[in-house]
């Protein structure tokens, strides 16, 4: 990832509109701030959300609120709770997805 050429700048975060993204289960409610390549995200799961799709993306991923289980397509598995996070790269055999069973919310830069 490189943080492309910007601006300061600063981001309410409650002032943009989210996108919903359904899960196999659940929704994912996105806000989301795009610069060039660089995507910047605050995502909240709801309650039961599995992810629909493995992801092979990279990422660097905060839990702000919730609980969220990652899985791996290898079968491993990480519950990360508030305060913690996973970083993954774009390289490798590291695809994954997301559930949870109480909701989460999340800081994601990808």
């Amino acid at each position: 990832m490189r943080i492309p050429t910007l601006p300061f700048t600063v981001t309410d975060w409650d002032a943009m509109v989210p996108t919903v993204h359904p899960g196999e289960t659940g929704h994912a409610l996105w806000r989301t701030l795009e610069i060039g390549d660089l995507r910047v995200r605050m995502v909240e799961y709801s309650p039961g959300y599995l992810a629909d799709h493995w992801c092979d993306r990279g990422h660097v991923l905060l839990v702000l609120e919730g609980e969220l289980e990652s899985e791996l397509r290898d079968g491993r598995r990480f519950v990360l709770k508030p305060g913690m996070s996973y970083e993954v790269s774009d390289h490798g055999d590291a695809a994954h997805r997301s559930s949870t069973r109480i909701g989460a919310k999340l800081f994601i830069v990808d």
